[in-house]
């Protein structure tokens, strides 16, 4: 024997599924611009400064926050921690919406 379950709170779960869409759409910009970087895009395309337009305002303050050395590494882990920080903060904010 099935229930279908009615919800009357489907406006919230659909701005908790935004948030979270939103959230992972600028972890992607991030990971994008990393990937470029490594595997040596050229800087003055379009494409590229377009991307790069995106990601560096999204990265808050996280660049320049490790130095390690080598300019690939920090480019990897400086807007790799602000994709981890975009994917936390948007799904901590969908939970709190879901509510």
């Amino acid at each position: 024997m099935s229930r279908w379950r009615t919800s009357t709170r489907g406006g919230s779960f659909t701005a908790a599924r935004v948030i979270s869409g939103v959230g992972a759409a600028f972890a992607l910009i991030e990971v994008l611009y990393i990937l470029m970087i490594l595997f040596g895009a050229n800087q003055a395309n379009a494409f590229f400064l377009f991307v790069q337009q995106l990601a560096e305002p999204l990265a808050l303050f996280f660049p320049g926050l490790f130095q390690l050395g080598n300019a690939n590494l920090d480019v990897i882990v400086n807007y790799g921690l602000a994709a981890v920080f975009w994917l936390v903060v948007s799904s901590l904010l969908a939970r709190v919406v879901a509510r």
